[in-house]
């Protein structure tokens, strides 16, 4: 069966389900998209790699793909093999000195490792027949957007950064900041100050 090569376009707050999180893949040279709605764990785990932020402490996929490198293993490509019910299906396909293992996971889980490992993902065209969408007009460059996430329980710091205006702050408090906002693992709000930071930087 065909593969079809996809990637991350989009992660944001899901409309359909509260408390949920929808990642959109893109075909890779085409206008499909698959959407696929996961948990708030599974999005932030997900944003902390892509936005390339550095945890005080490794979450539990930085902890897997740190085994993985441990015994010399490495997730060669992510495919998205079955759609049973609205439940997506997924498989690792690891390799482990000359052996090609295949690995049962959750798509959710299976997407922050390949962002991790930097690997492919693919799935097949029954998959996007069944639930992909089409773009009415295609961008040309269509790059990642991850939007604000949303949460009934803010906590104190939260809730200040967002309603704090970032472009009042000097750069040292800024840094500042972001350092107490990683220690809390507020990946989100750190990410928000981080590129306020890279801004300023950008300007100078």
């Amino acid at each position: 069966m065909k593969k079809i090569e996809l990637e991350i376009v989009a992660l944001s707050h899901s409309i359909t389900q509260s408390h949920s999180y929808a990642v959109v893949l893109g075909e890779v040279s085409g206008i499909r998209r698959l959407p696929i709605v996961i948990g708030g764990f599974e999005a932030q785990a997900i944003a902390v790699a892509l936005e390339k932020m550095n945890p005080t402490r490794p979450l539990t996929h930085d902890l897997m793909k740190s085994i993985c490198h441990s015994f010399n293993i490495e997730v060669k490509e992510v495919i998205i093999n079955n759609l049973l019910d609205g439940i997506f299906y997924s498989q690792l396909v690891c390799k482990h000195g000359n052996e090609l293992i295949e690995v049962d996971s959750r798509t959710s889980d299976a997407l922050a490792l390949a962002v991790r490992f930097d690997c492919p993902i693919y799935t097949y065209e029954f998959i996007l027949d069944s639930a992909g969408l089409i773009l009415e007009e295609p961008a040309k460059e269509e790059k990642l957007e991850i939007k604000e996430r949303k949460s009934e329980k803010k906590s104190g710091t939260a809730t200040a950064v967002k309603s704090m205006d970032l472009t009042s702050q000097s750069l040292p408090e800024l840094n500042q900041l972001l350092q107490t906002l990683l220690e809390k693992e507020d990946y989100e709000q750190a990410i928000r100050v981080r590129d306020e930071i890279s801004r300023r930087k950008n300007q100078s």
